[in-house]
């Protein structure tokens, strides 16, 4: 038996289960891949893969995700917009929202967020990566066909991390029960995904910012491609790209190929 019960999970969607089809596997290489192969064959949206175990899970920039079967909440849900997909600009940010949103409304503390796509807990003065979102769009003549996918930390990872990471355990008093998470927060971003198809990311502008951890500081972007980018970070435009403060003015950061770390100047 798998760990989420698809039975459960209607229930604890109440009016909105008619919204979602959810299948539970046991183990599956990437619930994103899946659903890619399941929206080729017409997959309707709202369909949800969720997985207890991946054998290639993957995030951003082609990173692996580790994920535990007790440890960690993954899966991928489809979605389905109409236009072209430069239509759908600030979409991993207005996810985010929408996850930040379901994990509050359950009673989580300290949630924040980093463009363009991940997840944080705040820890005093500092933050560690909670969640991650992979955006994938494939675009066809019914419109743009969206699968995103969301890994959780339940509980803290332990290893060799590339960065600080939490578990959504340290957010709350009492973990919420899983097929409950779960519906609160397939709830949350779909109405997240529908605000974007009727405002675009501005929709959402002001509570990506009000949740973004390093509002008005200085920050360095790293790039595969140029030289560290040292700055004040000022936030998302209308249209989800990052706007830093430079000593050559506001540059406009629209690539998703770049790392946002905190800068501390090196005392004197």
């Amino acid at each position: 038996m798998t760990l989420i019960d698809p039975i459960i999970l209607k229930d604890r969607l109440g009016t909105m289960a008619g919204r979602f089809d959810v299948d539970s596997l046991a183990e599956v290489d990437s619930t994103s891949s899946e659903l890619l192969r399941r929206a080729e064959n017409g997959a309707p949206a709202g369909t949800v893969i969720v997985a207890d175990q991946q054998s290639a899970g993957r995030g951003r920039r082609g990173r692996q995700w580790l994920s535990a079967p007790e440890a960690s909440l993954t899966f991928s849900m489809l979605w389905r917009f109409t236009g072209a997909a430069s239509q759908l600009s600030g979409l991993s940010l207005a996810v985010g929202v929408g996850l930040a949103r379901g994990l509050e409304r359950l009673g989580a503390q300290g949630v924040c967020l980093k463009w363009p796509n991940d997840v944080l807990l705040r820890q005093g003065d500092d933050f560690a990566k909670l969640a991650g979102i992979l955006i994938e769009l494939v675009s066809d003549r019914r419109g743009t066909q969206v699968v995103i996918g969301i890994g959780i930390n339940l509980q803290k990872p332990h290893g060799d991390l590339p960065q600080p990471a939490a578990g959504l355990n340290q957010a709350f008093a009492v973990l919420p029960e899983r097929h409950e998470l779960l519906a609160a927060i397939l709830v949350a971003v779909a109405e997240a995904l529908e605000t974007v198809t009727v405002d675009g990311f501005f929709g959402l502008k002001n509570e990506w910012q009000a949740r973004h951890a390093w509002q008005d500081q200085a920050v360095q972007l790293l790039s595969d491609e140029a030289a560290p980018l040292l700055g004040r970070c000022l936030g998302a435009d209308n249209d989800g790209a990052l706007l830093l403060e430079t000593e050559k003015g506001i540059e406009r950061i629209l690539s998703g190929d770049v790392s946002l770390r905190c800068f501390e100047a090196p005392k004197s």
